[in-house]
C-alpha cells in the first residue's frame, strides 16, 4: 500500500535534502509536485487542496527558512499534517484495534458496506482477533437474508476460527435476527455481539432503511463501515454516504494489499471524520492490522515501521525456537533444520516484500527488489526441499552428493540446480553464523547487514 505514493514523494524530498538552503520558490515547487503525486495516488480533491494549504502556511514561513536543515523541516511538516490527515482512535477506552468495548456486555458491533467488500470475512476476521488478543468470548450474527448461503459463510467462518455464530432459523428477518442475537449474547454469557448486515451492489434506499432499522433496534455501540480500498474515490462516497444516513463510529479498509496508491485511506478520515480503525492485509483470517496514523504516515514517507516489525515479529516467532536458534549460534552452529525453521518464520512475517516494507530508508533498494523480480515462493519451495531431505542430510549437508541431490530434487518437485543454491546459501549463512559467535554482541549487530544479501529470495543489491 502507498507504493506508489511513497516512491515519488522519496523522490521530491530528496531533491530538497540536497539542498543547503530553501527558497520560497523551492518550497512551492516542491509542493506542486506533493500535490500531483497525491492526486494521481487517487486522493480526493478537497482533501488535497486542504492538506496542500495547510502544509504551505507553515512551510514557507521564517521557521523554515532560517533552519540549519530546512529540507528535513518541511519533510516533518508534511509528515506532520499526514499523522492529521490519517486520523488517530477514537474517543474512549479501546483494544489494541482500536475497537471499543467500554460498553454493558454484550458489546453490539455491526458491520455495514457494501456486497463485495469483504463484510463478512472482515467480522470473521474481528472476531477472531478479539478472541485470541483480547480474551472475550464473541457471538457472530448474519442478517443477510437476500444473498445465497451468506449465512452459511458465516457459520463455516465460524467453524475455521472457533467462534460461535448465532443458529440459522429461515424465514426470519434481519431486524429479528439482530434482537434475537442480543438476547442469546445475554444468555450466554458473551462480551461481544458483531452483526453483519446485508450489503448491495451499490447504494440504494432499501439498504439504508434496512440497515437504519437494526441500528434502531440493537442500538450498536460501534458501526464499522467496511469498504475496499480498490475502488478508491468510489470507497470514499460510499463512505460519506453511509456516515449521513447511518453514522458510523469507524472504517475496516479491506484489500490494502492489493492497492498502491492508497487514496482512499488518506481521504477517508478527512471525509467524515471517522477513523479507519482496521485495515485487511491478506486473505487469511489473521491477516489483519490496527490503523497507525503515526506508522502509516512513516511508511509513506520512507521512514519505515520498525514498531509493527516487532509486534509482528514477536506474534509470530516462536519464542522457544528463537532461543534455541540463539542458543546454536551462539555455539556457531546453524544446519539445515535450523535454516528451515527461519524460512518459516520469515514466511510467516510476510516474506522479504512484507519484511522490508516496514524497514525504514530501505525505498530504494524495494525498487531494486521489483526489478529483479524476486519471487516470494522460493521460500517455499526451499522449505520443500529441506523437507524432502532425511534428517541425518539435515543435520551434516556434506552427505548430499550427486545421486541423493537428484532424490531431493525429485522429492520436492524442484531441479538440481534448486537443491545446489539452497546448499551453498546454508553454507554462507552457516559462516556468518560461525563468524558472528566469534565476534560478540556488537559484531553480531554489525553482521546482520551483511547477512540480508544472502538470505533465500534476495538479490545482490
Amino acid at each position: 500500500m502507498f507504493e506508489s505514493l511513497s516512491g515519488k514523494l522519496g523522490e521530491v524530498f530528496d531533491r530538497l535534502r540536497k539542498r543547503g538552503a530553501l527558497s520560497e520558490a523551492d518550497v512551492s515547487e516542491a509542493l506542486r509536485e506533493v500535490r500531483v503525486a497525491l492526486l494521481e495516488a487517487d486522493v480526493a480533491l478537497p482533501v488535497v487542496k486542504s492538506f496542500i494549504d495547510s502544509v504551505k502556511s507553515k512551510a514557507i514561513g521564517q521557521e523554515v527558512l532560517r533552519s540549519v536543515t530546512p529540507g528535513q523541516m518541511v519533510i516533518k511538516i508534511v509528515h506532520d499534517h499526514l499523522v492529521e490527515m490519517l486520523g488517530g482512535a477514537g474517543e474512549g477506552p479501546e483494544t489494541d484495534s482500536g475497537i471499543s468495548l467500554n460498553a454493558v456486555p454484550p458489546v453490539p458491533i455491526l458491520m455495514v458496506g457494501l456486497q463485495g467488500s469483504g463484510k463478512t470475512t472482515s467480522t470473521g476476521k474481528i472476531a477472531l482477533r478479539l478472541q485470541n488478543r483480547e480474551r472475550k468470548k464473541v457471538l457472530m450474527a448474519s442478517l443477510d437474508v437476500y444473498r445465497p448461503a451468506a449465512q452459511e459463510q458465516l457459520k463455516i467462518l465460524g467453524e475455521q476460527t472457533g467462534v460461535a455464530t448465532l443458529p440459522i432459523v429461515p424465514g426470519q428477518m434481519p431486524v429479528d435476527i439482530a434482537r434475537r442475537a442480543i438476547q442469546a449474547g445475554k444468555l450466554g454469557g458473551y462480551d461481544v455481539v458483531i452483526l453483519d448486515t446485508a450489503g448491495r451492489l451499490h447504494i440504494d434506499e432499501t439498504l439504508m432503511l434496512e440497515v437504519a432499522a437494526v441500528r434502531d433496534a440493537v442500538q450498536p455501540h460501534e458501526t464499522l463501515l467496511v469498504a475496499d480500498a480498490l475502488t478508491g474515490q468510489d470507497a470514499v462516497n460510499v463512505a460519506k454516504s453511509f456516515n449521513e444516513r447511518v453514522g458510523i463510529t469507524g472504517i475496516v479498509l479491506t484489500r490494502v494489499d492489493g492497492d498502491g496508491r492508497g487514496g482512499a485511506a488518506l481521504s477517508m478520515r478527512a471525509v467524515t471524520g471517522k477513523p479507519i480503525k482496521l485495515i485487511g492485509v491478506g486473505e487469511k483470517l489473521d491477516a489483519l492490522e490496527s490503523f497507525h496514523p503515526e506508522r502509516i504516515a512513516q511508511r509513506i514517507l520512507g521512514m519505515g515501521d520498525i514498531v509493527s516489525l516487532v509486534e509482528k515479529a514477536a506474534e509470530t516467532i516462536e519464542k522457544e525456537e528463537a532461543e534455541r536458534l540463539a542458543a546454536r549460534v551462539q555455539k556457531g552452529q546453524f544446519d539445515l533444520d535450523d535454516m528451515a525453521s527461519q524460512l518459516k518464520q520469515l514466511r510467516k512475517m510476510g516474506g522479504m516484500s512484507g519484511v522490508m516494507n516496514l524497514l525504514p530508508g530501505i525505498g530504494k533498494m524495494k525498487q531494486q527488489l521489483a526489478q529483479a523480480n524476486v519471487d516470494e515462493s522460493i521460500l517455499k519451495r526451499q522449505e520443500a526441499i529441506i523437507s524432502s531431505m532425511t534428517k541425518a542430510e539435515r543435520k551434516n549437508p556434506k552427505l548430499i552428493h550427486a545421486s541423493r541431490k537428484k532424490r531431493i530434487a525429485a522429492g520436492s518437485g524442484t531441479s538440481v540446480q534448486d537443491v545446489n543454491k539452497l546448499l551453498k546459501q546454508h553454507m554462507q549463512m552457516a559462516d556468518m553464523m560461525k563468524r558472528m559467535s566469534k565476534l560478540g554482541q556488537k559484531g553480531f549487530m554489525r553482521s546482520m547487514g551483511a547477512m540480508l544479501p544472502g538470505m533465500p529470495g534476495m538479490p545482490k543489491l
